[in-house]
């Protein structure tokens, strides 16, 4: 499937080094050396060498990882966290974000590169930027901090996500 080069959007291939510049930044990234990525009529085309099983995976994701940057460089990434629990709260602290989540201390958060905190409310946290994979990692550190609870449902969940909830004890039956 071809991959359309947005307006604003540049994208510059060197061998199996692809370079992409748009409105919010610039993205490079070395892929696998047996992917054919070729532009054509405003469209970046991922070919792959033959039939065989590695080049048919490292087909779907060389054209995952190019779309990424296209998308990234053009409108950005974002990912809501929502925190619940009494007394769970995080607020901003310079770029770094400050939460408290249950523990006799505060966790500190310091944004990765390329990455933008940002605090709604008390309750929840933002992630932007326009790298994917550095987006998705910080959100699923910050939630590794206090992942939700499937007895009480507190903790920190991406927005949107269904918590599973579970029965708690079941009471002694009989004498």
């Amino acid at each position: 499937m071809p991959i359309p080069i947005p307006k604003g959007v540049e994208v510059t291939i060197n061998g199996s080094d692809v370079k992409v510049k748009g409105p919010k930044g610039e993205l490079a990234r070395t892929l696998h050396a047996d992917m054919l990525v070729s532009i054509e009529d405003a469209n970046v085309l991922v070919n792959r060498p033959s039939e065989e099983k590695t080049h048919r995976a490292l087909h779907g994701l060389t054209r995952s990882l190019v779309n990424n940057m296209v998308v990234g460089v053009n409108e950005g990434f974002k990912k809501t966290l929502e925190m619940i629990g009494v007394g769970y709260r995080a607020q901003m602290e310079g770029k770094n974000i400050v939460m408290q989540v249950g523990y006799s201390h505060p966790v500190k958060i310091e944004p990765y590169d390329g990455v933008t905190l940002a605090v709604e409310g008390n309750n929840k946290i933002i992630i932007t930027g326009i790298n994917k994979e550095a987006v998705g990692q910080q959100a699923a550190n910050i939630r590794k901090q206090r992942k939700p609870n499937p007895y009480t449902g507190k903790g920190i969940k991406y927005e949107g996500e269904t918590i599973r909830r579970k029965a708690g004890k079941a009471g002694r039956v009989g004498g």
